[in-house]
Order: C-alpha cells, then sequence, then structure tokens
C-alpha cells in the first residue's frame, strides 16, 4: 500500500491532517497518519492519545489499549488516557481489570460518590 499521502508534510500539518481525517469520522485514515507521526514524535501525548482514539473507533482494541497503556505509563493522572483504557478493556470484556482504570478516571475527574 502506498503511503505517501498520509505521511506527507511537516508534523504540523499531519496533525491537522489526521485531526480531518477523526473530525470526518475515517478513523482508519486518521491512524494512519497518525502512526508515522507518533513514531516521530513519541513523547508528545496528543498524537498518541488521538491515535489511540483512532483505533479504538475503529475496533482496533488491542492497538488503542498499547498505547493508551504507554501514556498511563508516562503520566498516570492523564484522566481521559485513564477513561479509554478502562473503556476499551471493556470492549474486549475484561470488566475486572477495566474497574480499576474507571474509578481512578473518575477520582481524577472529581466524580466522587456522595456518602
Amino acid at each position: 500500500m502506498d503511503t505517501t499521502y498520509y505521511d506527507h508534510g511537516t508534523p504540523a500539518e499531519r496533525w491537522e491532517r489526521a485531526q480531518l481525517f477523526f473530525d470526518a469520522k475515517d478513523f482508519t485514515a486518521a491512524a494512519r497518519v497518525l502512526d508515522g507521526l507518533v513514531e516521530e514524535v513519541p513523547e508528545q501525548t496528543g498524537p498518541r492519545l488521538l491515535l489511540a482514539r483512532a483505533y479504538y473507533h475503529s475496533a482496533q482494541l488491542k492497538r488503542a489499549e498499547s498505547e493508551l497503556r504507554i501514556i498511563v505509563e508516562r503520566d498516570p493522572v492523564e484522566h481521559y488516557a485513564r477513561l479509554l483504557l478502562g473503556r476499551t478493556l471493556q470492549r474486549q470484556s475484561r470488566d475486572e481489570e477495566a474497574d480499576s482504570h474507571l474509578r481512578i478516571a473518575s477520582a481524577l475527574a472529581g466524580d466522587f460518590e456522595q456518602v
């Protein structure tokens, strides 16, 4: 497969292109663009999180989980990554494992149960 279009341009142009694909709900194309971008700038959370979301929405759950675990390992208080990791695990019928991530995400968001 020719990936020239997906890899073309500066990182900023590819980031913008990936967001356009994502907003148009073409999650597979967004992932193609983001995969190369994340490889180029692995330390940045934004592209990796959008890649995980694109994987999640295109039912590439193992890939989404892998990207989300990297984010959570680097930044344990990244609330949205925790939430999405929990939901990704739920979609894989791994509810027990998902629960801890969902509880942490809820606490980080300030959603505490009333006593």
